[in-house]
């Protein structure tokens, strides 16, 4: 059985990251399915799907360390092509990944305990508004 369905999410900016839980939960219980996978996939390539213990200390580590690891303040290849002031956006987006699969086991995902699944909009200029 395979059962797909969209969630848009509206994203305020560069280091936003939202709780998809909830969301998700909701897609897996209406599929009916109680054995298989849930796979979350993000369209677009300056926003990220994964898994984090979901706790306001985690929410500021890692925006702080992606943002370490590619600041925008940096001379990148596609600031040259594009001139759109977002190459540390594609970066970090490619560097935490566009999509999370989770196992459902009893028609519940199968989550270690405390952790979430999360979307990350890594998006800096384009970024108010905007549905991943």
């Amino acid at each position: 059985m395979i059962h797909q369905q969209e969630i848009h999410i509206q994203t305020t900016g560069h280091r936003h990251m939202q709780d998809l839980t909830g969301e998700v939960t909701r897609v897996v219980r209406a599929s009916g399915v109680r054995s298989g996978l849930v796979h979350i996939f993000n369209i677009g390539s300056t926003g990220a799907i994964g898994t984090i213990e979901f706790e306001p200390g985690l929410e500021q580590d890692l925006p702080a360390m992606l943002d370490k690891l590619f600041p925008s303040s940096r001379d990148y290849g596609h600031e040259q092509a594009w001139h759109d002031g977002n190459g540390h956006s594609h970066l970090q987006a490619t560097m935490l990944g566009p999509s999370l699969t989770v196992p459902i086991k009893d028609g519940q995902m199968v989550l270690a305990r405390g952790s979430k699944s999360f979307i990350w909009n890594a998006t800096s200029n384009r970024a108010n508004g905007r549905s991943q």
